[in-house]
């Protein structure tokens, strides 16, 4: 019996908001004080380091649920599923539904519940439930599915992965200019007559000095409220961790898998940082002593969407399986790696073949 992903579905928020948009953005260091470099040479700095140009924001009628369940109806109709058989609805988010205008978290009732009423399901045997993993949290919900269904608990799962990160983030803050919205679901459910699915996984969680990587802090305003939050990030620091660990658990998880470095066709990375993914991609064939990378082995979606948290990678997916980006094409039987990154510090990875 194999686990597969039968069907994927994405929803991309209509908001387009470019480098542009930020110019007139005061902008304060960590210490709270200005940062007199022009907004113009932050931003072309900004767009050299992380490779984004523009992002999407949700609509202000849309919230992270909604835009979960949007994806998810794709999802359920690219699988061709009756709806009502679904055993599992594993929601990964971060912050809850977010109302534009506040900074105010809810996630009561969870987010999973929402989902599964938007979705109109009655079977109250279809559990739902919510991941906070950071991140990864989108790629622990399929390796949760994975685990249900190899124990006979699940025979069909529905992942989402959604966040609006654009209504928590401090308007003051460099970093702020890296995050986005969005939503990306699949299908997860056992197959018996196939060669496809999940051949292997590795998670780590590092939580001893890494654990406040990211966090919630006050604006760097100097005169922002003390008692408003918004999502932070020790840039450095989570660079440095994210290519040390990273390639080692990619490593890990595909020779779990007993397969190639070179039969692995496509690695579908979180869409945090273009250097940083390239340097995952290099540092991984390094630990084979390979110095060159294939092309064409890397999809991005990082330049025009932005980095939308545990959607990226179920986004990056569903895209580059519609056709979305033409240098990049899937096969039955090919192998691909997913991998991410993000707050705990947690890490993890997939080996699937598609």
């Amino acid at each position: 019996m194999a686990t597969i992903i039968s069907g994927t579905g994405s929803y991309i928020p209509s908001i387009i908001k470019t480098n542009l948009a930020f110019a007139e953005n005061t902008f304060y260091g960590e210490d709270g004080v200005l940062i007199k470099t022009p907004n113009a040479e932050i931003v072309e700095k900004f767009k050299d380091i992380t490779g984004i140009y523009e992002r999407r924001y949700a609509e202000e009628n849309m919230n992270t649920s909604e835009m979960a369940s949007k994806a998810a109806e794709l999802a359920i109709q690219d699988a061709g599923i009756d709806r009502e058989t679904i055993d599992q609805i594993i929601v990964a988010h971060n912050f809850g539904d977010v109302l534009p205008g506040t900074i105010q978290t809810d996630t009561i009732p969870a987010l999973a519940s929402r989902v599964k009423h938007q979705l109109g399901i009655k079977n109250p045997n279809c559990v739902a439930y919510d991941i906070l993993f950071g991140c990864p949290g989108w790629i622990q919900g399929v390796i949760q599915a994975d685990s249900f269904i190899k124990s006979g608990m699940a025979k069909r799962c529905l992942v989402i992965g959604a966040e609006t990160l654009s209504r928590v983030v401090d308007s003051h803050d460099r970093d702020s200019m890296i995050f986005s919205d969005g939503a990306g679901a699949c299908v997860v459910e056992e197959d018996t007559n196939t060669n496809s699915g999940i051949l292997a996984a590795s998670v780590q969680s590092h939580c001893v000095d890494e654990t406040y990587f990211l966090y919630l802090g006050k604006s760097y305003h100097p005169e922002g409220d003390e008692a408003t939050r918004y999502i932070k990030m020790k840039g450095r620091k989570v660079y440095e961790y994210a290519i040390k660990n990273v390639p080692l658990a990619m490593k890990e998880c595909i020779e779990k898998a007993g397969v190639d470095i070179h039969d692995v066709k496509k690695f579908f990375l979180h869409q945090a940082n273009e250097k940083m993914d390239e340097g995952f991609i290099k540092a991984l064939y390094k630990l084979y002593d390979i110095r060159i990378v294939p092309e064409n082995v890397m999809p991005m979606s990082i330049h025009d969407l932005g980095n939308s948290s545990v959607a990226t990678i179920p986004t990056l997916y569903d895209l580059v399986k519609r056709g979305k980006y033409k240098e990049h094409q899937l096969d039955k039987g090919d192998i691909v790696i997913f991998a991410s990154v993000g707050a705990g510090m947690n890490i993890n990875a997939i080996c699937y073949r598609v």
